[in-house]
């Protein structure tokens, strides 16, 4: 006989679920939708959602497909959402000490090949906005139209607020003697030293992104808005949208419009 509590629980359940059209996602955590590929001699986890045209979510430093929970359920209406947990990063281990956007940038191209997608739109943020970037500079083929908020050209003070860049030489000079001996150690050092010694992306080079990009920061964001205007100034197809009100993490502090809008770009001729 079926107990009243679990009778309960389980109509709680059905309720919720038909409340809300589905069951709680986790996103990041999702046996469901995850699945691990060996890319670039790492294994490298994904998860996929939706179908349609395939469309590549990049994440920024330190974060996860987690990063994407406000956005992913929106585009897998549309698209099939590949969601990636980038190089040394979530469940995307990688022990070697070096670590570049370059690597991730091939890597994600050899994830596309990998699941046999010819070209993709992609959206990226922070150093996911950077790798896009890079991707459709070095893999022009892979990028159908890219989607790019919160990234820099170059790490100094006139691509960071000065604030944040004398925040991270603080951070530099007080640990770069420190000794590591944990996993956990030496890998969030190497991403730190990812953002404090890179990207090194020329204004020359952002002129050979053949498709049309979307290239976004918020009014507050710790990139400059004169930097991210510049991003746009030299990109062939570019727009530029400064998202009001807003800090680093525009697709999250705005993701209704901000989702519309970025999927409003990709559907455009």
């Amino acid at each position: 006989m079926v107990s009243k509590t679990f009778l309960s629980l389980i109509i709680g359940c059905i309720s919720t679920i038909a409340m809300y059209g589905q069951a709680a996602v986790n996103y990041g955590n999702n046996p469901a939708a995850g699945k691990y590929y060996n890319i670039r001699g790492i294994r490298m986890y994904c998860e996929i959602y939706g179908s349609g045209k395939p469309l590549l979510m990049i994440h920024g430093n330190g974060g996860s497909i987690g990063s994407f929970a406000g956005n992913i359920p929106y585009f897998a209406k549309r698209y099939k959402v590949i969601a990636v947990d980038s190089r040394s990063q979530g469940k995307s281990i990688d022990t070697k000490d070096s670590l570049s956007f370059e690597m991730m940038a091939d890597d994600f191209a050899v994830l596309l090949d990998t699941l046999r997608i010819k070209s993709a739109y992609i959206l990226g943020w922070s150093d996911g906005g950077i790798t896009a970037l890079l991707l459709a500079i070095r893999h022009k083929n892979k990028v159908a139209k890219l989607a790019s908020t919160g990234a820099n050209l170059w790490p100094d003070s006139t691509a960071l607020m000065p604030s944040s860049w004398k925040s991270m030489n603080n951070q530099y000079k007080a640990s770069y003697n420190k000794k590591r001996t944990t996993y956990k150690e030496k890998n969030d050092w190497k991403l730190f030293m990812l953002d404090f010694k890179q990207p090194h992306i020329s204004l020359s080079s952002l002129k050979q992104i053949k498709c049309p990009a979307l290239i976004i920061g918020g009014d507050h964001d710790l990139i400059p808005v004169k930097h991210t205007a510049l991003i746009a100034q030299n990109i062939p197809k570019a727009l530029l949208w400064i998202v009001p009100n807003s800090g680093h993490a525009t697709l999250q502090e705005h993701k209704e419009d901000f989702n519309k809008k970025v999927d409003a770009f990709f559907q455009s001729n």
